[in-house]
């Protein structure tokens, strides 16, 4: 890690927005440039949030530490962006997916480095649902978070096996469990120029 960089830095942020205002935006073209870049845009910020974790874990930096970075690093993706209407709303959504990363990785490491294990990722990720269909937004966010650490333990995650979930916080939320188990499998750095 780079003194006083973090691991995430403002400048890293603000490359990818300048890349999101000029790119070529179409919302029904999943497959181009322009959703691929929102797709690298996630990944990037769960790799940065995954390498504040493996530094917990390798004992570079403490648990209060580790809190003040990923602090610092939705501090700097959670702002509100100025972009056009479309960018804007899938801006909106990568940043609702990154709620779900980073709360597993807090969950994570104050479960000290491991997964509460009451429950497999699914059962978590169905009572999470659960409970946003009761408003429980609270509770549907910490069982969220209690799937992402068993990912950070190495529990396999099968996105495929969540299309059915109804479109709300928890869908977006699963979306970033994704990203985080590719993370996890495939620990590699975007580069905002790709």
């Amino acid at each position: 890690m780079e003194e006083d960089e973090g691991f995430y830095s403002r400048e890293r942020w603000n490359n990818w927005m300048e890349r999101l205002r000029e790119e070529e935006f179409d919302p029904e073209d999943d497959d181009g440039d322009g959703a691929r870049l929102f797709f690298n845009l996630q990944d990037d910020i769960t790799i940065a949030c995954t390498k504040a974790v493996e530094a917990y874990e390798d004992g570079d930096v403490g648990e209060e530490e580790f809190m003040d970075e990923i602090d610092e690093i939705r501090e700097i993706v959670m702002r509100e962006e100025e972009l056009e209407q479309n960018k804007a709303m899938v801006l909106e959504g990568v940043q609702t997916s990154l709620i779900g990363v980073m709360a597993s990785c807090e969950a994570y490491v104050t479960n000290n480095g491991a997964a509460a294990e009451d429950a497999t990722v699914e059962e978590y990720v169905r009572e999470a649902a659960r409970a946003e269909k009761e408003d429980d937004m609270d509770r549907a966010l910490a069982l969220t978070a209690e799937a992402g650490a068993l990912i950070l333990d190495d529990a396999g995650f099968d996105a495929e096996s969540y299309e059915d979930l109804e479109y709300g916080f928890v869908s977006e939320w699963v979306n970033g469990l994704d990203s985080l188990a590719q993370a996890v499998s495939e620990p590699e750095t975007i580069e905002e120029d790709e």
